[in-house]
């Protein structure tokens, strides 16, 4: 308001009319929060979540062709808590290559559960002579499916 005197009967608006059509400020983007080791949390949840689902579709329920989906399913999982968790992500090409390597290691270890339920129900062959015989080229293929998912998710 102005220091200008007001007359008597005279009324006078807090604000403008037309700052109703203004629009409103910009807010500022969020900060975001985060750590390293929550980031390391975030990845190793989805790692084991990832591992744990590739064994048990596909040794307890016998699932072969829905592994690759979960590959890939873990492959988005790892690249997305990679980004997400750790609030300042690590410089591009370290990130994107620390979720491909983590994508792939869930995919592996994953792998190692099929050949270890396996054994527990009387197989005898090694984890390599395992995989072949059993699941052939979708081992392989699921790998490359979880590593273009986690390049895409952390660029």
């Amino acid at each position: 308001m102005s220091d200008a005197p007001v007359t008597p009967g005279e009324r006078r608006l807090a604000h403008p009319p037309s700052d109703r059509y203004r629009t409103a400020e910009p807010a500022p983007a969020p900060e975001r929060r985060g750590s390293p080791v929550r980031g390391a949390i975030y990845t190793l949840v989805a790692m084991a979540s990832g591992a744990v689902s590739i064994t048990v579709l596909g040794g307890v329920l016998a699932v072969s062709a829905g592994l690759l989906v979960v590959a890939a399913a873990t492959g988005w999982a790892v690249g997305i808590a990679l980004e997400r968790g750790a609030g300042s992500p690590p410089a591009y090409g370290r990130r994107v290559r620390l979720a491909v390597w983590l994508a792939i290691l869930a995919i592996v270890l994953g792998q190692l559960g099929l050949w270890w339920y396996a054994g527990v129900q009387g197989g005898v062959l090694g984890p390599v002579d395992y995989l072949a015989e059993t699941f052939g080229i979708l081992v392989p293929i699921e790998l490359v499916a979880a590593a273009i998912a986690a390049w895409l998710t952390a660029r």
